[in-house]
């Protein structure tokens, strides 16, 4: 994952999460966690679609033709901004659906390089996450000797 895509999937903060209460002996990805996340992917996926019919209000309801240039472009940037954060989000929420479709395929939760159980925290913490901690670390770690 990019600095950019982390920098997205960090700034969508869920409201109103409650984490998981493991019990024990609990077999790991049961009904009850997979519930659980198809719930907080659920709410994150909802939260950027307002985050979405906000920003298209926004510039139906500030698009003005400014006389002054300076102001013109200042318009301008700020439109290219939230316009590229909803190109961003828009990824996630493809991201999202496609994670939500994991958990029905019963794909879910295991590391996509080894299959190792990526754990309840982590996938708490980043859903979409798709590698376990060490796989994603090794990742980082060639990225950053490649210069990627």
């Amino acid at each position: 994952m990019s600095k950019k895509q982390a920098a997205v999937e960090n700034t969508s903060v869920l409201k109103n999460f409650t984490p998981y209460k493991l019990k024990k002996g609990e077999e790991y990805m049961n009904d009850s966690q997979k519930d659980h996340f198809k719930s907080i992917l659920r709410d994150w996926r909802n939260q950027l679609m307002e985050e979405v019919d906000r920003t298209v209000h926004h510039l139906q309801d500030e698009a003005a033709n400014y006389p002054d240039p300076a102001d013109r472009a200042t318009q301008e940037e700020e439109f290219s901004l939230e316009l590229r954060t909803r190109d961003r989000e828009r990824k996630l929420i493809k991201k999202i659906d496609s994670t939500i479709e994991k958990i029905a395929q019963d794909d879910y939760g295991y590391c996509e390089s080894c299959g190792i159980e990526i754990g309840i925290r982590r996938l708490e913490a980043r859903p979409t996450a798709d590698k376990c901690i060490d796989c994603k670390t090794l990742d980082e770690i060639r990225e950053k000797q490649w210069g990627a």
